[in-house]
């Protein structure tokens, strides 16, 4: 079927489902969930970022310098450090993506005026001049509370490159702690998350996974635990539907290896572009919202082959590129991946969160791509300007999951609607309810995202297993609610606030049937904390 057919094909069969669940009677969910039931641990690890040397994610985006004009600490600009922190990002990976496997760490230390410059030739052409190299990263994760995640040069570097950058940053003694402490630095920094290679598949070196899984080996024995720094040392894995990859990794290397990384991007557009950040049809959307959830298919495959090999499941997955990738805005750098982030973007973020929850027994890392100015961010900046994005208040929202007891839920009588699947025939089951639930010191928090564009949805929830003794009137809720009157509204510098969190109140305890009941907005997500 050529492209026009299919996506016309495509149209009509959302268009149809989308009308059929807009006009039926708004359906009454029941949300079962009992906080006895939680054991596995939510890591705060998957509110993990990225932080690559693309566009203005680093330069303008995090880093100013310290002559700049733009209030800044350092060179970090205030006001971006202060949203960071406000986020309780768990950790950041850096300087890549495929900018990694072309970096060599050498060119970013010592006195700024000396180091040489590069092209980006992955990014754009740019003309990296190094300003910002490992001493301003583990300074920059130190003043945010991040834990820092070193992507490894495998494709471009040489074992002796990586074991040494490891020994600069973890050693208290030896050359190449001498050489750190004469660049400013006395004590070292401490290092958890080593990751050797990233996409060695494609831009970082082409490596067939057999010979991947050898250099693997190799680069790995030499990276060393110095002064009780322990790595955590994470395989090159695949690209979303890649399961040979991960099949040859874990038999050759899984003995090597504390976690294995898996890459999946929203890319939508069923005529083979990505499509527009802001300009969509409901037919898009809910495609979007479709391929978003194909995640995890993804990990449960992933997983299933892991499991064969470790089934007590030592080795974490970790997912640590993900998220929305649209055309870039028009009059950008097509090389710098500037995109806007509408609720759009909100959505796929919970949607992905909720699943990455349900699979936190494998999941023990997730990075969206990424923190600032490039794909689905955290925030963009122009001059001394900053924006929150829609996905930042979601992250926001979240928080409380962070290191919470994960709650399995049950959810009976979902509306669902049929849209195409880009590699099957049969088309994909879309709920239009998506939710997740955690609890931490006696505290639940229940996150809803309701996609239909058209219907509120009213969610059920009997108390019984939270208020074991009924005392409803005891009974504590908070609600905030992140919605705008158009999926498709993003923030500007001029409106920074059209897409942003407000208090919401639309629920009531039913005290004679036990229930709390709570009413989802079109195209919303309502997060509850419940006491």
């Amino acid at each position: 079927m050529n492209h026009i057919l299919r996506r016309s094909a495509a149209a009509l069969l959302i268009a149809g489902a989308a009308a059929t669940a807009a006009a039926e009677k708004p359906a009454v969910i029941t949300l079962n969930l009992d906080p006895s039931q939680a054991s596995t641990v939510i890591p705060p690890e998957i509110y993990g970022q990225f932080a690559e040397h693309l566009g203005s994610c680093i330069y303008g985006g995090i880093w100013v310098g310290p002559e700049s004009s733009i209030p800044n600490t350092d060179g970090y600009r205030n006001d971006v450090l202060q949203a960071f922190r406000d986020l309780k990002i768990p950790v950041i990976r850096w300087p890549g993506g495929c900018f990694a496997d072309e970096y060599h760490w050498r060119d970013g230390i010592g006195p700024k005026e000396q180091r040489p410059r590069m092209v980006n030739s992955n990014w754009g052409g740019t003309v990296e001049d190094n300003s910002f190299g490992t001493h301003e990263f583990f300074n920059f994760c130190e003043l945010i509370g991040a834990e820092p995640y070193l992507s490894g040069n495998v494709g471009s570097g040489t074992v002796e490159e990586l074991a040494k950058w490891v020994e600069y940053i973890t050693a208290e003694d030896g050359p190449m702690a001498a050489e750190r402490k004469q660049n400013g630095r006395e004590k070292p920094w401490k290092l958890k998350y080593l990751g050797v290679g990233n996409e060695s598949w494609g831009c970082g070196g082409s490596f067939r996974p057999e010979y991947y899984a050898d250099v693997y080996r190799r680069y790995q024995t030499y990276c060393r635990d110095f002064n009780g720094n322990h790595l955590y040392k994470i395989a090159s894995g695949a690209s979303d539907y890649d399961y040979n990859w991960t099949d040859v990794l874990m038999r050759r290397a899984k003995d090597n290896m504390d976690g294995i990384s898996l890459h999946y991007y929203t890319v939508t557009g069923w005529d083979g572009s990505k499509g527009s950040a802001t300009e969509f049809t409901d037919d898009d959307f809910y495609w979007t919202m479709g391929k978003c959830l194909e995640v995890e298919d993804i990990i449960e495959r992933h997983d299933s082959i892991m499991t064969g090999y470790d089934p007590k499941k030592r080795i974490g997955l970790l997912v640590d590129e993900w998220g929305t990738w649209w055309d870039v805005e028009p009059g950008t750098n097509p090389g710098h991946l500037y995109q806007q982030n509408t609720m759009r973007d909100a959505l796929v973020a919970a949607l992905s969160l909720n699943v990455f929850h349900r699979h936190a027994d494998r999941v023990k890392m997730a990075n969206i791509a990424q923190v600032a100015n490039v794909l689905q961010s955290m925030v963009l900046t122009e001059g001394d300007k900053m924006i929150l994005t829609p996905t930042y208040h979601v992250f926001r929202m979240y928080i409380p999951h962070q290191g919470a007891r994960f709650i399995p839920i049950d959810l009976q009588g979902v509306p669902t609607i049929e849209v195409p699947s880009e590699r099957s025939a049969t088309p994909r089951i879309l709920p239009m309810v998506s939710a997740t639930a955690s609890e931490n010191d006696g505290v639940v928090t229940l996150s809803l995202a309701n996609v239909n564009l058209r219907s509120p949805y009213t969610i059920r929830i009997p108390l019984t297993p939270l208020v074991s003794d009924k005392k409803f009137k005891t009974i504590g809720i908070n609600g905030e609610i992140l919605t705008s009157k158009n999926v498709s509204d993003y923030n500007t510098f001029d409106n920074p606030d059209l897409v942003s969190t407000a208090s919401f109140s639309d629920y009531k305890i039913n005290k004679k049937e036990g229930t709390l009941s709570v009413t989802l907005p079109p195209a919303s997500i309502v997060n509850l904390t419940i006491k």
